[in-house]
């Protein structure tokens, strides 16, 4: 299974590409939305994590994107953002996001968050 990252902070894209390559899955990260949709576009993908927050294109921009792709449109995305209020959730969630995850956060629980997502979407196609 292959994860996009964006993320505008490098480090923490460095950190989730450790995370999520020690548990077993392949990384494409980017800096920015822009980038992260060509690179999607380019290479694919099977899951998605994205910041909101981001210059360019912002994580909620897209998700909208992807939502609206044949190619990705039931690829499972989680926002990982530092907003922790229940009305940005609440518009996560409404524009199609599966999972919301709140910084900082807790690498297991990332990891098995992003796992049922996985076990979910085998299980649809």
């Amino acid at each position: 299974m292959k994860i996009l990252i964006a993320d505008d902070d490098e480090d923490l894209n460095d950190l989730l590409g450790m995370i999520f390559i020690e548990a077993g899955y392949t990384v494409s990260a980017y800096s920015d939305g822009k980038k992260a949709w060509e690179g999607l576009q380019k290479n694919g993908a099977d899951i998605a994590v994205l910041d909101i927050n981001m210059p360019e294109m912002d994580g909620l921009e897209l998700l909208d994107l992807i939502r609206a792709d044949e190619r990705f449109k039931e690829m499972p995305v989680i926002l990982l953002t530092a907003r922790k209020g229940m009305d940005e959730r609440a518009k996560g969630l409404e524009r199609g996001a599966d999972d919301y995850i709140t910084k900082p956060f807790d690498n297991d629980a990332l990891v098995k968050r992003v796992k049922l997502l996985e076990q979910a979407f085998l299980k649809n196609e």
